[in-house]
């Protein structure tokens, strides 16, 4: 009988990453290290997993959404569903009251994937947090400064920062007449609205959450209002809302906030695929704002969640969205039809003639020990064509050639690919040559 092939395929929600993707992520990951390091932090790494307990009931509604892992022996375990959690228990545990960290890691999260929209089940996330007690407001404005800096350097077209507070949230779900116990389920369902019209989000409100079509309505009237200092203003002349600074329609459903809390969005048409990147039951040609590209805000109760003692330390800070960020690069290169180089040889050691194997080898060990990133062909003898080839299709800027007639001279024969200029320079200026020509490339 003839053998079955196996056939194989990814696990839902999961994707691979070929050379030239995983290229342009090395280049958004280098973007955003560098920015976190100018502002001074350092960086942690934690378990992909957690003990159980350690995640339950810090998400509110999207619990539900967290991997458990099966029973190993004793221990119930969860993967990571994200990575403030994780800091928090590792602040409490280390007894650690001030830090300035990032970390970059997979998270897991049981979502019902569309991959089209960027959204997956493993996925990277990209945090910057400042904890410590420190005076007012100063570690969360350099936060939004940063989100600004990366936003800015990465250059993925308009964005708008949207600026709120748990307090001013609370506040305002108070004087509309929300029972506190409902402010934290409602401020899940406010958080929806940029992924569904307020109609479906009142009918929520109504529906499942059993609050009155009035409340439901006064909510409305807030949550309609955006605006920088003018709306500021005119909060602090609302009768109902005097007690409060500042509201915007800003939700980020995440149960752990407990001061400013903000979001960037990208504001351009056309900046992403529609399909790709359109919100999540939101029509098609909607494709003004394309989503959340970074989020974050103030947590100041989460470690004292894991100190046996209830200790607080005041904590803030940001998530890049580095995943849609990655699918707006990934579409901004195939339409550019830009040549995304997948790796950094500087120069191909190659010869014209046979029987050079050994003196390439000796060549290419003295550029490698140098530091140059170098290659050489896995052939005997191949033709000079071939190896120009190679360096044509793989970006590789320079060939330093050899022949019987260099060999005798003391030269190497050093060919600009893309010029195709040949120069003779002395074996002993070549590492400066190939570095200073690389260089200005």
């Amino acid at each position: 009988a003839p053998k079955q092939r196996m056939s194989f395929s990814l696990s839902q929600g999961t994707r691979d990453y070929n050379p030239k993707q995983m290229a342009i992520r090395e280049r958004v990951f280098n973007t955003i290290i560098s920015c976190f390091k100018r502002h001074g932090a350092e960086t942690i790494d934690t378990p992909v997993f957690e003990l159980k307990e350690t995640l339950t009931g810090k998400y509110g509604e999207d619990s539900k959404l967290i991997y458990d892992l099966k029973d190993q022996g004793g221990e119930l375990l969860s993967l990571r569903y994200d990575l403030t959690v994780p800091f928090a228990r590792y602040l409490a545990m280390n007894k650690i009251t001030n830090i300035k960290r990032y970390h970059i890691a997979k998270v897991y999260r049981r979502d019902n994937p569309a991959m089209t929209r960027g959204r997956y089940r493993e996925f990277y996330q990209c945090d910057f947090d400042i904890a410590g007690q420190y005076d007012g407001m100063i570690p969360d404005a350099e936060c939004l400064k940063i989100v600004h800096e990366i936003l800015s350097e990465l250059d993925l077209g308009d964005f708008r920062i949207k600026v709120n507070d748990r307090r001013i949230l609370d506040g305002m779900f108070a004087v509309c007449g929300v029972p506190d116990d409902k402010f934290r389920s409602i401020c899940s369902t406010v958080d929806k609205l940029d992924k569904m019209p307020w109609e479906d989000v009142k009918k929520e409100m109504v529906n499942e959450k059993g609050l009155s079509e009035e409340v439901a309505d006064r909510i409305g009237e807030y949550v309609s209002l955006q605006g920088g200092m003018d709306l500021a203003e005119r909060l602090l002349q609302d009768h109902r809302m005097s007690q409060s600074k500042q509201v915007l329609p800003l939700a980020r459903g995440l149960d752990y906030y407990t001061g400013i809390i903000y979001e960037a969005v990208l504001t351009q048409a056309g900046a992403v695929p529609a399909p790709a990147e359109a919100q999540k039951g939101a029509p098609a040609e909607e494709s003004v704002s394309v989503g959340s590209v970074a989020g974050g805000g103030r947590y100041d109760g989460l470690v004292g969640m894991f100190d046996p003692k209830g200790r607080k330390v005041p904590c803030v800070g940001v998530s890049i969205g580095i995943e849609r960020i990655f699918s707006i690069m990934e579409h901004k290169a195939e339409v550019s039809a830009e040549k995304v180089r997948t790796t950094e040889v500087q120069v191909m050691v190659a010869s014209a003639q046979k029987n050079l194997l050994e003196e390439k080898l000796r060549l290419i060990t003295e550029l490698w020990d140098a530091g140059i990133k170098a290659e050489v062909m896995y052939k005997k003898n191949p033709k000079l064509l071939s190896q120009l080839q190679h360096c044509e299709e793989s970006g590789i800027p320079l060939v330093a050639i050899l022949g019987e007639q260099e060999l005798k001279d003391g030269v190497v024969k050093l060919r600009v690919v893309a010029t195709r200029e040949e120069v003779d320079i002395s074996r002993a200026d070549l590492i400066a040559e190939i570095r200073k020509r690389t260089s200005e490339a």
